[in-house]
């Protein structure tokens, strides 16, 4: 039964076919048809027509970077008819070399089919290409995706474009590769459309750095590493964390396909430090941690990457100006401190300001528990940055 149905549904396609094309010689150069492969040889894929009927179509024009067949037997594929050879029509997928005579770049131009240049040199406003024994313009605007200021870097480079004009007989050529690149992205955003979701782990070659973020290659579309998820301790230089062409693994964790935005973290495949901190530093413990800020309400030092303490302006002790935070410590320095509370992330904690004799407002404007000097009795909210500190006291030399 499904053998007749299929059979079915071929002979209804190739009597559609047929409808459409009976003669061959209504085909005109460049004119576009949607056909099935019948079938695939070594160096040649052949395309149903009208049941009788073959077309012929290179085998290489639908292999990929590797060298792999992109299409199967009995896939539907569109292909432009070039000409009739020997009594066998022949068709293409883009237009390049010797099929680029100037009958099929206008075809080309009205069909819209891809066509195969040799970008030959810069010149003024954009670059020369080659295509066939024609000569075209493409603009620097049209060069790529994004405009690339190393100019030189797409000279001898060969090329897919779109023409976008022809005048004058084909004496005047205007081409675009920004409009194939992008046609491109878009087809690979679809496909990672079905594959790529919120939280999922992916692999990466990072493209580019620059001072807030990088750029990372996932599967062909661009993703942003911001600087803030690479790691759990603080990044202060990221090109010295990362190098262009580096493999690194990271978490999907903004997907926003319609402003084709993805941001991914590294910092949210680490092991969270706060998970351990009631068990690894307990209350009354000592440790030995470097000042990474200083604020006007105290220090932060870092027990560890991704955990820092506050140690408060009124458990440092200093000959100079009386609760001056700058005259007691310098940002680098190494501290002796002992922890005094450890509060645990909850976001339901109350946040209850006392008496104005006893606080005061951070910069971020939410209120902050000054501790009296000695053993605090209040805990201290998580400060800035999210970070969640234990409070601590500097111990004296």
């Amino acid at each position: 039964m499904e053998k007749r149905e299929e059979k079915g549904k071929e002979e209804t396609f190739a009597d559609y076919f047929e409808k459409s094309y009976t003669r061959m010689d209504k085909l005109s150069p460049g004119q576009v048809v949607e056909t099935r492969i019948e079938s695939i040889s070594n160096d040649s894929i052949f395309l149903q027509l009208n049941g009788k009927s073959e077309g012929i179509l290179d085998k290489a024009e639908l292999l990929d970077k590797d060298g792999k067949l992109t299409v199967k037997e009995g896939d539907t594929i569109k292909a432009f008819f070039l000409r009739i050879k020997d009594g066998e029509p022949y068709f293409t997928t883009r237009i390049s070399g010797d099929k680029a005579d100037a009958a099929i770049l206008e075809n080309a131009y009205k069909s819209k089919i891809p066509v195969e240049g040799v970008v030959e040199k810069e010149i003024k406003g954009g670059y020369e290409i080659k295509i066939g024994e024609s000569r075209a313009f493409c603009p620097y605007s049209q060069m790529g995706l994004k405009r690339n200021t190393e100019s030189e870097s797409w000279v001898g480079k060969h090329l897919t474009f779109l023409i976008q004009e022809h005048r004058e007989n084909g004496r005047n050529i205007l081409v675009s590769n920004r409009a194939i690149e992008e046609a491109a992205q878009a087809e690979k955003i679809e496909g990672l459309k079905k594959t790529l979701k919120e939280h999922g782990i992916v692999t990466g070659i990072i493209t580019s750095i620059q001072d807030f973020a990088a750029l990372v290659d996932i599967g062909g579309v661009q993703a942003l590493l911001p600087v803030s998820e690479i790691s759990r301790d603080r990044v202060e230089d990221i090109r010295s964390a990362f190098t262009v062409g580096q493999e690194i693994k990271a978490e999907i964790i903004k997907l926003d396909w319609t402003a084709e935005r993805i941001t991914i973290s590294m910092k949210s495949l680490l092991a969270d430090p706060w998970d351990r901190a009631l068990e690894k530093y307990p209350k009354d413990s000592k440790h030995t941690g470097k000042v990474v800020r200083i604020t006007e309400y105290g220090a932060f030092v870092s027990l560890e990457p991704g955990l820092d303490g506050l140690v408060h302006v009124s458990e440092l002790r200093s000959g100079g100006t009386y609760n001056n935070v700058r005259d007691s410590v310098k940002v680098g320095q190494t501290l002796n401190v002992q922890v005094l509370d450890v509060i645990p992330p909850k976001e339901e904690y109350p946040l209850n300001p006392p008496a104005p004799s006893k606080r005061t407002r951070s910069q971020n404007n939410t209120w902050r528990i000054m501790i009296p000097r000695g053993k605090p009795t209040t805990p201290l909210r998580p400060c800035l940055r999210e970070r969640k500190p234990s409070i601590l006291s500097a111990l004296s030399d």
